[in-house]
């Protein structure tokens, strides 16, 4: 059956997880050898990777290898990305026509003192994540400002905008509505509540240093708030999409409604006019193309990756020698952000490795509400990182820069990677360990 993933030996088991390798080779190495990591398309590399994928999975027809690799590329999670990036990039562009992005800029920087902007953004972007639950919808909402704010005060693109992702990904660890606490929680049967004053204790250290870091190098930015009064009016599709996330609409609403709120904003300000929305929404479509078609080529690539048996043969490999507490803790640690790399979905990987994450926590006797802090830790970190993630895709797409050079600036995945490692090895919370 062409949807029934294969038990692989060791051979094959790496043999199925070569195309990763193959596309991290193809574009890391590639753009490292050019000096220019804007040279190296990642579409390129993803297509180059997923034809080895196909290559490789023997025993099959090539029908069958399209089929796997086709319900991989069209999976409902897929496209449902696809969808938000598609409103994303209408909203963007409609919002920037008629001057939403320069009016919020200009309202941000007047709020926040120069010296404070930096660590402001990242706090904001944490209490917004925190909120809504989601690091993508927070990234929608935050990193077109960010990017006006980096043109408006001469700070680089990359740094600003990995600011905001980031603290992103602080609320989507901990947001009491977000899918990895859900996932997380279930998985390990334990209440929200009790994982998240287990988490809470990992994360605040990190986002508490990140914070320490940004309001230093602010200390030292040359940053004066623009002049002129502020457009009122023009900054409400903000406040509307941030207030309609904050209040639990799903994404798709709030950005079909954030298209809306622009075209009666600038059909009224005289900013729009029918074609010129029509326009500004083809577009906003035309900018995520490269987005759309990564996102497709990189879930087909990975279900050929599962469906060949690369995911069990990684949660074989790493239980199949674990020794004591610390060992089991770190094994799932190793578990849910291998599964992360494989699959570039932290929802995903955790129903993905939760089952045996369970039985690892029963057989030697971990907590199980420090087992769920470990699952959605970890690959909230390992996302956040992962080039080819949508939350990355999302961030370069809408700031125009390349993933890497956002990751190059990310200090709040690293710290809290560092954390929870420590966590693990000195047994933090001592209550839950």
């Amino acid at each position: 059956m062409p949807g029934t993933p294969r038990v692989p030996s060791a051979g094959q088991g790496w043999l199925a997880l070569s195309p990763l390798l193959v596309f991290l080779a193809i574009y890391l190495v590639s753009s490292i050898i050019a000096r220019d990591f804007y040279k190296i398309p990642v579409a390129a590399a993803f297509l180059i990777a997923s034809a080895y994928a196909l290559i490789i999975s023997k025993g099959r027809t090539i029908e069958e290898r399209i089929s796997v690799f086709s319900d991989g590329a069209g999976n409902k999670n897929v496209l449902l990305m696809l969808w938000i990036f598609i409103l994303a990039g209408a909203f963007a562009e409609t919002a920037k026509m008629i001057g939403a992005i320069d009016a919020t800029v200009a309202l941000t920087m007047a709020i926040l003192p120069g010296k404070m902007l930096f660590a402001g953004l990242f706090i904001a972007s944490c209490l917004i994540s925190m909120a809504i639950g989601t690091s993508v919808g927070t990234i929608v909402a935050l990193v077109p400002v960010a990017a006006g704010i980096a043109a408006e005060s001469g700070t680089g693109t990359g740094f600003i905008t990995a600011i905001v992702a980031g603290g992103a990904f602080f609320g989507d660890n901990l947001s009491f509505i977000s899918d990895t606490t859900i996932a997380a929680t279930r998985t390990q049967g334990c209440s929200m509540s009790d994982k998240f004053k287990v988490n809470i204790r990992i994360t605040a250290p990190a986002a508490l240093i990140v914070a320490t870091i940004y309001l230093i190098i602010g200390q030292e930015a040359v940053i004066s708030a623009p002049e002129g009064p502020i457009e009122w009016v023009k900054i409400i599709p903000y406040l509307t999409v941030i207030g309609l996330a904050m209040s639990g609409v799903n994404v798709i609403a709030v950005l079909a409604i954030g298209i809306t709120v622009n075209a009666a904003i600038g059909f009224c300000t005289g900013a729009l006019d029918w074609t010129g929305w029509l326009g500004g929404i083809g577009a906003g479509i035309a900018g995520m193309g490269d987005l759309i078609i990564v996102t497709m080529l990189s879930g087909g690539m990975l279900e050929m990756i599962r469906h060949n048996g690369g995911i069990d043969f990684l949660v074989r490999s790493l239980t199949r020698r674990i020794g004591g507490k610390r060992g089991a803790e770190f094994s799932i640690a190793g578990l849910v952000s291998l599964a992360n790399v494989c699959t570039a979905n932290n929802t995903i990987a955790i129903l993905t490795t939760g089952r045996i994450a369970r039985d690892i926590t029963e057989k030697f006797g971990l907590d199980p509400r420090k087992t769920a802090s470990i699952l959605d830790t970890f690959s909230c970190m390992v996302q956040g990182v992962l080039p080819y993630g949508a939350q990355m895709l999302m961030a370069s797409g809408l700031a125009g820069i390349s993933s890497l050079e956002i990751i190059r600036h990310l200090y709040y995945p690293l710290a809290l990677g560092i954390t929870a490692a420590f966590a693990i090895l000195f047994r933090y919370p001592r209550k839950y360990s």
